[in-house]
């Protein structure tokens, strides 16, 4: 393994901890602290401070997760063609990855939104309703990004698992010894 290939995996695997532990931050702890204001547009403005603070580094996070992922897959093509197993890893690992960076975004244009409707809710029934959808929609979506970029860190162990050589210490002791007499 090169050094180029160490920097970009380790690029890929600490973008998506970014990605996710951001995610999971925010649901975990900024959205629930962002409703101790004392109103709906004063919990609306704390927790879409946080987002906007955080929202350049999860854009450059989520960015350099993709052209390290693509890089990893020029780096491995032959593989991904040879090997059956890696191939449908891969195509699994796009369709997360995928379906993570779709969330994302929605996630981003419903809080937007929400925003948006928290402003004029206090006169507007309209707003009103539009506010309370968007605050349903939310609470679903706010775990849908950790949810999928934790499962792209399980496809990452498991594609590392499949480049591992010889065994390592989690082996059960009758596979090294199987191993082991395998090579005398």
């Amino acid at each position: 393994m090169t050094a180029y290939s160490t920097i970009v995996r380790a690029t890929h695997l600490l973008t998506n901890a970014a990605w996710f532990g951001g995610s999971l931050a925010g649901a975990a702890a900024l959205n629930p602290a962002s409703r101790q204001g004392d109103d709906a547009r004063d919990r609306a403005r704390i927790a879409d401070e946080g987002w906007r603070r955080w929202g350049p580094v999860q854009g450059a996070s989520i960015g350099l997760h993709l052209l390290s992922g693509l890089a990893i897959l020029a780096d491995n093509r032959r593989r991904v063609v040879e090997h059956r197993p890696t191939a449908a890893a891969v195509i699994l690992k796009t369709a997360l990855t995928g379906a993570a960076v779709l969330v994302s975004a929605e996630a981003y244009r419903s809080g937007a939104e929400l925003g948006e409707a928290l402003e004029g809710a206090e006169t507007d029934p309209a707003s009103q309703r539009k506010a309370r959808t968007l605050t349903q929609r939310m609470s679903r979506l706010q775990w849908a990004t950790p949810a999928a970029t934790a499962a792209l860190l399980v496809l990452d162990a498991y594609l590392g698992e499949q480049q591992r050589g010889v065994a390592g210490l989690l082996d059960p002791p009758s596979r090294m010894l199987a191993r082991r007499r395998r090579r005398s």
